[in-house]
């Protein structure tokens, strides 16, 4: 797993795009802040980029540098999620532009995952997380069932847990309103 890291975190580092496994499914990665390299990413995906994209942080202390204010429930929703928890949070900042929605609201999740945590907390910026395949296709439940296009679209597939053949449960998305409302997305 730690060659892994060190490989995906050179590709990210060059703004190059990553396959790799999640708390969910496996996801298409690049650095978020990278306005260039989340253009690769809506390529590949065949997506336009007035579809926002979710961002993977290993630790929830770091939501400040991405958020211009977080609202006090997430600090609770974060801790008492059971599962992976996407929140959608108003007034993203220092993100890539073409990342964030038409109302500069982003979704980030905190992941629990042993892989993509130790690859966010070395890379030490948020990594884009969005589905392994071409947009309007179905998303793959493994390893597996990821198509060669995506597959040679990217500039490094990680090696962990690609034998795995689970189907994991998608994040909840909730998205949290500037004046405190929720909004369930998805449970």
């Amino acid at each position: 797993m730690n060659d892994d890291i060190k490989k995906a975190v050179e590709v990210l580092q060059k703004g190059g795009l990553i396959l790799y496994p999640t708390d969910t499914i496996w996801g298409i990665g690049c650095d978020a802040t990278n306005q260039e390299a989340v253009k690769k990413v809506y390529a590949l995906k065949q997506r336009h980029d007035s579809k926002s994209a979710l961002v993977l942080l290993d630790n929830d202390a770091k939501l400040s540098a991405y958020v211009a204010k977080v609202p006090e429930m997430a600090w609770d929703l974060i801790d008492l999620s059971a599962k992976p928890l996407t929140i959608i949070y108003p007034k993203a900042k220092n993100l890539a532009q073409n990342l964030l929605a038409e109302d500069n609201s982003v979704g980030i999740r905190i992941t629990k995952e042993e892989f993509s945590k130790k690859l966010c907390a070395r890379f030490k910026k948020p990594i884009v997380s969005t589905s392994a395949n071409i947009s309007g296709q179905a998303s793959p439940q493994h390893f597996g069932e990821i198509s060669d296009e995506v597959k040679n679209g990217v500039d490094y597939i990680v090696q962990f847990r690609q034998e795995e053949t689970a189907n994991p449960a998608p994040s909840s998305i909730l998205k949290l309103e500037v004046d405190g409302q929720i909004k369930i997305i998805r449970e």
